[in-house]
């Protein structure tokens, strides 16, 4: 592990996956969480649109940092298909027509993610094409039923049913589709921490 001793993360996010991502990659992090409107702007091309989100959470979850050597990490996911983004599915009839849209079909997942100290902010974000197998009317509707995936970019989930029976190919890292690029976060924070700015104020 070569973050810096000294650097403090915080991921200001409720995420379960993305807290698990981290604790499975041993990187030490405590939770503190804002709540955040996920508003961009209609004419973002929808490659930006995850970068941009997790910069405004971090802007809003400013605040919550408490001293000079603590670093926000902030992130979202957005699926793509056709340049057109697929975000959290509103109902259960939204979830089921995003995966009539998916089915059979290759997309792209973006994970945006911003670090930010008091001194120091950089976004970046990882990408990955997932190609998904023909999902059927049953399945879609028994995965839906089942899984209920209604917090999660695309209605679906690589870590359930979908991902171990449906997806065919990725090409990208399974952390970038599950919720967080990891090995990016990792590489940022070992150049983030060693910022002679970033632990003054």
């Amino acid at each position: 592990m070569r973050i810096p001793p000294q650097l403090s993360l915080i991921l200001a996010s409720k995420s379960p996956r993305r807290s698990q991502l981290l604790e499975q990659a041993g990187i030490p992090f405590t939770i503190r969480t804002v709540e955040v409107e996920e508003i961009y702007p209609p004419e973002l091309p929808t490659l930006e649109v995850a970068p941009y989100l997790a910069r405004l959470k971090a802007q809003a979850a400013a605040p919550l940092l408490q001293s000079a050597d603590e670093v926000l990490l902030t992130a979202d996911s957005v699926v793509i298909l056709d340049d057109e983004i697929f975000g959290k599915p509103r109902d259960r009839e939204h979830a089921i027509t995003t995966l009539r849209r998916l089915s059979g079909r290759t997309h792209t997942v973006i994970t945006g993610c911003c670090l930010k100290s008091y001194t120091r902010e950089e976004v970046f974000c990882g990408g990955a094409q997932v190609q998904l197998n023909v999902v059927e009317e049953d399945e879609i509707a028994w995965y839906v039923d089942t899984y209920r995936p209604f917090d999660k970019a695309g209605a679906y989930a690589i870590q359930e049913w979908i991902g171990l029976a449906k997806i065919r190919r990725i090409e990208g890292t399974y952390p970038t589709v599950m919720g967080l690029p990891v090995d990016l976060v990792y590489e940022r924070l070992i150049h983030f921490g060693r910022d002679p700015t970033a632990a003054k104020l």
